[in-house]
């Protein structure tokens, strides 16, 4: 057995990884706020007994966790809360490398809204931009590919996408800031699993003007390389590279661990309209761009924007890609995506695409977040 605590501020998973599933069941505790889960199991397993120093002090959700035999056969958790909190606790079945795994997501009871996130960090940065005219700010979602229980490829000397998507994400996040008429919100900015639709969701929510995903994936051939840009398709996939990147990225959910019985099918259910909306053919321009630009750092994979029906582009009515900045199953490559100077002329390279594709297409005039 196994165990793991991932804490963010969207929410908390509690994560139990065994040979064979667990019965449990969840209930709640008033004054103070707890959480009591009970483990139907006669061993008091190590990996249970060490939950209580893996609870992070800046955990959100989680103030303290005690783990004893409640009675014969029955393993009691109690978490301590600093919030009222929506719990969801589910087992997900083998996959990839993992065993059955029990899940406790800790959300907080009144979700997060990510518009009054951004206006809040938009407020501040703006600030401490210099004085001039009133312009409006065109607002960039980017997505750092993987998180959590869901580590993305990985590389032969060790490397995990999810670690670098999130660096470059946060340098692009940096780039786009610094921009006098732009700002952006990440979807992630630590390592935890974020449900494809949760990452379109936060999209829509603050009606993103682009939304931007980054990924270092894997193909079978250790000698693949070279930049690539996705945009979404509504058709079959454009190569082999593009249908085996989509269903593995499309397969994150499973790995990351949804729960299945909410799990809905985005991209079938929206693609029809992004494609009426015209939608697809902006993310086709929006990709070109970029591309273009990815080619002044690295080779390219491909001379052309892909397409492939990923989950994740299917925001409605935003521009969206997905880039591959590389690949970290090729040693090379890797050992690249690891420097810190590579995954700043990346992040460059992703915002002057960006900055090209508005001069060309300036932002739409309406949007709750019109002007700084």
């Amino acid at each position: 057995m196994s165990s793991r605590i991932w804490p963010a501020r969207d929410y908390t998973r509690l994560t139990l990884e065994s040979k064979s599933a667990i019965k449990h069941s969840l209930f709640s505790v008033k004054d103070p706020e707890r959480l009591v889960l009970e483990l139907e199991t006669d061993e008091l397993a190590p990996a249970l007994t060490e939950l209580q120093g893996k609870v992070a002090p800046e955990d959100p959700y989680i103030k303290g966790l005690r783990v004893a035999r409640n009675r014969p056969g029955v393993i009691r958790v109690v978490l301590d809360l600093k919030a009222d909190v929506k719990p969801q606790l589910f087992n997900l079945p083998p996959v990839a490398d993992y065993g059955h795994r029990m899940v406790l997501d800790i959300y907080p009871a009144v979700p997060l809204d990510p518009l009054a996130a951004l206006l809040e960090e938009s407020s501040k940065s703006q600030e401490e931009k210099p004085a001039g005219k009133v312009e409006r700010l065109a607002t960039i979602v980017i997505d750092a590919g993987h998180g959590g229980e869901d580590p993305g490829a990985l590389g032969r000397h060790g490397s995990r996408e999810k670690d670098v998507t999130l660096s470059i994400a946060r340098r692009l996040k940096t780039l786009v800031d610094a921009e006098p008429n732009m700002r952006a919100l990440l979807t992630r900015d630590g390592d935890y699993f974020l449900k494809l639709n949760a990452r379109v969701e936060k999209a829509r929510k603050v009606k993103a003007d682009l939304f931007v995903s980054i990924h270092a994936d894997a193909f079978v051939r250790p000698d693949a390389r070279g930049s690539s840009v996705f945009a979404l398709s509504d058709r079959r996939a454009t190569s082999q590279l593009a249908r085996e990147l989509a269903r593995a990225q499309n397969e994150s959910d499973l790995i990351g661990g949804v729960n299945l019985q909410e799990k809905d099918d985005y991209v079938k259910r929206t693609i029809i309209d992004l494609w009426q909306t015209g939608t697809i053919d902006h993310s086709l321009r929006l990709g070109g761009s970029v591309l273009k630009r990815l080619g002044t750092v690295n080779t390219l994979h491909k001379p052309h924007v892909e397409q492939a029906s990923f989950g994740v582009l299917t925001a409605p009515n935003i521009p969206s890609i997905l880039v591959e900045t590389a690949f970290i199953s090729n040693p090379e490559e890797e050992k690249r995506l690891n420097d810190e100077d590579y995954q700043d002329k990346l992040a460059r390279a992703v915002l002057d695409g960006i900055r090209d594709y508005f001069a060309k297409h300036p932002p739409r005039p309406a949007s709750p977040l019109a002007l700084n």
